[in-house]
């Protein structure tokens, strides 16, 4: 796992400059979506925000740790739970479990909030509600957060998410949106080497960090998973994939390899870097549109041994 020298390193200093003119007026809004990319410290930010908003009217009381930890008594975080074994799922339900990796924030645990702002706070003037991923909260879900964001209350909520089109309109517009923008490439160059451990990074393959840098789409978290993920694929398939392959048994033989070795997850991944590399050594747009199409195959999990060999046989017919 990779780790930063310093715990802050993904927070927005134009975010940050915001949030503290809130907590410094006490200005605090019913409810605040975090929106960004993932991997640009949506949560880590939020943390810190809700830290500084306890630490007014609680000075002590191992604010720090009891957050870190989710263990404070005024403080609920709720994040998307697995529901594979769930068998009565609506269809808009099944559609965010397949963006998601099976994943989706049910009613009962939105139903929870009401009791929980129910209940005396404990060591400050009201509660806060972070909720992870907000955009994975299916329909029931949904419309239980707008009554509870409608009703007067003594808490605060705020909503991380990558999504912003996929929570529904009247939830919007009862938050303030906090925006979180991309890094650019200086900068996150600037985070690797100002803020990180580089003996946990080593690229130990003929791939640029440049490259791993453009796939990560301006995102730091997104940079940090890439750089894990390329370092665990086996040389059975790193040494196929620096330029397109001609050959029909080394396509049929590195499809097998990765449908077998990566998850879903990893092999969209893995086609965002070779879209990167082949893109640098050809220059050529219909191969990176085919490529587009495999992980669009790849996120529907049709078939992904077929939809790798399809593909790079298409390329492979090409006159690249």
């Amino acid at each position: 796992m990779i780790e930063a020298k310093k715990n802050n390193f993904l927070f927005n200093e134009e975010v940050n400059k915001c949030l503290k003119s809130i907590i410094k007026k006490k200005s605090f809004a019913n409810g605040y979506i975090f929106y960004g990319a993932e991997g640009v410290g949506k949560k880590q930010t939020a943390l810190q925000f809700i830290k500084e908003i306890f630490k007014q009217s609680s000075p002590s009381g191992n604010i720090e740790e009891r957050i870190t930890n989710n263990n404070h008594p005024d403080f609920l975080m709720i994040e998307p739970n697995s529901l594979l074994e769930d068998k009565r799922l609506k269809s808009s339900d099944l559609e965010k479990i397949t963006k998601s990796r099976s994943e989706v924030i049910k009613i009962a645990q939105i139903r929870n909030i009401k009791t929980f702002l129910g209940q005396k706070s404990i060591y400050s003037g009201g509660k806060i509600i972070l909720i992870i991923d907000a955009h994975l909260l299916n329909e029931a879900a949904s419309n239980c957060l707008l009554k509870t964001l409608e009703e007067p209350s003594n808490g605060i909520f705020i909503l991380l998410t990558s999504k912003l089109n996929l929570l529904l309109d009247t939830v919007i517009s009862r938050c303030q949106i906090v925006r979180f923008r991309s890094f650019s490439r200086t900068q996150i160059n600037s985070i690797l080497k100002d803020h990180l451990d580089s003996s946990k990074f080593n690229i130990n393959r003929k791939v640029k960090i440049q490259d791993l840098i453009k796939s990560a789409n301006g995102s730091p978290g997104k940079l940090l998973k890439n750089i894990e993920i390329w370092n665990e694929l086996s040389d059975e398939i790193t040494n196929k994939l620096y330029s397109p392959i001609t050959n029909s048994l080394e396509i049929l033989e590195v499809s097998k390899l990765i449908s077998e070795q990566l998850d879903i997850h990893k092999q969209i991944c893995l086609v965002n870097f070779i879209q990167i590399i082949w893109w640098r050594k050809t220059k050529n747009v219909d191969l990176v549109k085919k490529l587009e199409d495999l992980k669009f195959h790849l996120r529907k999990n049709i078939q992904p041994r077929l939809a790798w060999e399809i593909t790079f046989l298409k390329i492979s017919l090409r006159d690249i």
